[in-house]
């Protein structure tokens, strides 16, 4: 009886086992098996995502770069950074819960063998090489702009002594006498900056006009200026890297953006699932929308002409389309749990997340939340906040559906 029942429960152990790794097999050498597979349903269906993520991403890039000219939408005013700190939020939470936890997911599946996959947390460590050569990236980028501009500006100040050029390519003056009532250098916008790069800012301001007892808070400036004679030289209190910053982080953030888009377009489009799809087209769509606002908003600061502006700007809205028309073309001859394909969805994940994270926290909301601006407007600090949190709990909830 002893023998007999032991070798009855021996069988009962591995039956289940034997199943189940059937059936990871089936699964892993299958394409997409799902009880709501409708071809000819999810092809129309993706036909509708194309449309409404092309007009959300458009729509969100071209706001802030038509609201240039439009005063209450300029990016000096309030209602615009309210607006940035909200597509702050979506693009950090795209970054930590979308796009780390896809990468988590893929490099994670039971399709891939165990080594190396399973025996180290390859996803953070991706993100985090991501990172780290993003601001690399960054500061190698604003080196090499800041120098650009300063032989541009010493090119153009020995043809027309007196005016120094603008990274946009619009010729600022910047010697002004004194007499003005608010005392600010002319140039310098409202937050505080100047968009003077890599230049020595010849400012005819003393050293008296900025210390006469004002609060720090007045007229929001940060300009000191520390010689007693007329030249206020770059080297001490002027932020003259500003120019050069935002040209930097609007390629850096495009580069983050479009990297990510390519792949959840290509996850879209290869589904055959009807069920999979509708929540994606309203998830993408407000996805796209808002990372097209804080990266229209960073062009139209980086004061790019027109022509790059426009091109950067179709660049964005057609990523995502252009993914899911790859996916489409693909679908009928692509397995999702092909170790190839999760290696390769897993790894860009990850190194996508890492690229977001950083410039949404540190070129999005730490250049803004930590600004003399922002401390200077307690109003401005709790909206900012409030859309912060807001954009960023919204994005989170979407993973519930996406």
């Amino acid at each position: 009886m002893g023998p007999l029942f032991t070798a009855t429960e021996s069988i009962f152990q591995i039956v289940p086992e034997t199943m189940a790794a059937s059936s990871s097999t089936i699964l892993c050498n299958a394409s997409e098996s799902d009880l709501c597979r409708d071809d000819s349903a999810a092809f129309l269906l993706k036909l509708v995502a194309i449309a409404s993520i092309l007009l959300a991403g458009a729509a969100g890039v071209a706001i802030p770069l038509i609201g240039r000219n439009r005063r209450f939408l300029q990016t000096d005013s309030s209602l615009f950074v309210a607006a940035k700190a909200f597509a702050a939020g979506v693009i950090l939470a795209t970054g930590f819960v979308h796009m780390l936890a896809g990468g988590t997911e893929a490099l994670n599946n039971p399709c891939l063998p165990e080594f190396p996959w399973s025996k180290f947390p390859f996803p953070g460590f991706f993100a985090m090489v991501a990172a780290l050569i993003t601001l690399l990236v960054d500061f190698m980028g604003t080196q090499y702009y800041e120098r650009k501009q300063e032989r541009e500006a010493a090119h153009q100040s020995d043809e027309q002594p007196g005016r120094e050029q603008s990274p946009g390519g619009i010729v600022v003056p910047v010697v002004v006498e004194g007499g003005n009532d608010d005392d600010k250098v002319f140039g310098e916008e409202a937050s505080g900056g100047i968009h003077i790069v890599g230049i020595h800012a010849h400012a005819a301001h003393h050293t008296h006009s900025h210390s006469q007892g004002h609060g720090s808070c007045d007229g929001h400036q940060k300009i000191e200026i520390g010689h007693a004679h007329g030249h206020g030289h770059s080297h001490g209190g002027l932020e003259l890297g500003s120019g050069a910053r935002h040209v930097v982080v609007s390629q850096v953030l495009e580069l983050g953006i479009v990297s990510h888009s390519i792949i959840i377009g290509i996850s879209l489009g290869v589904s055959q699932s009807p069920c999979t799809i509708r929540p994606l087209i309203a998830a993408l769509s407000f996805h796209q929308f808002f990372e097209g606002f804080a990266l229209g908003g960073c062009i139209s600061q980086a004061q790019f002409k027109n022509k790059s502006a426009t091109i950067m700007a179709c660049f964005f809205a057609l990523t995502t389309p252009i993914g899911i028309g790859i996916g489409t073309a693909v679908a009928s001859s692509f397995n999702s749990h092909s170790v190839g394909a999760l290696v390769t969805e897993g790894i860009l994940d990850s190194l996508s997340a890492g690229i977001l994270v950083y410039m949404a926290l540190v070129d999005l909301i730490a250049a803004d939340f930590l600004s003399k601006r922002m401390s200077c407007n307690f109003r401005l600090q709790i909206v900012s906040y409030m859309m912060l949190f807001l954009g960023a709990g919204l994005m989170s909830s979407l993973a519930i559906w996406a």
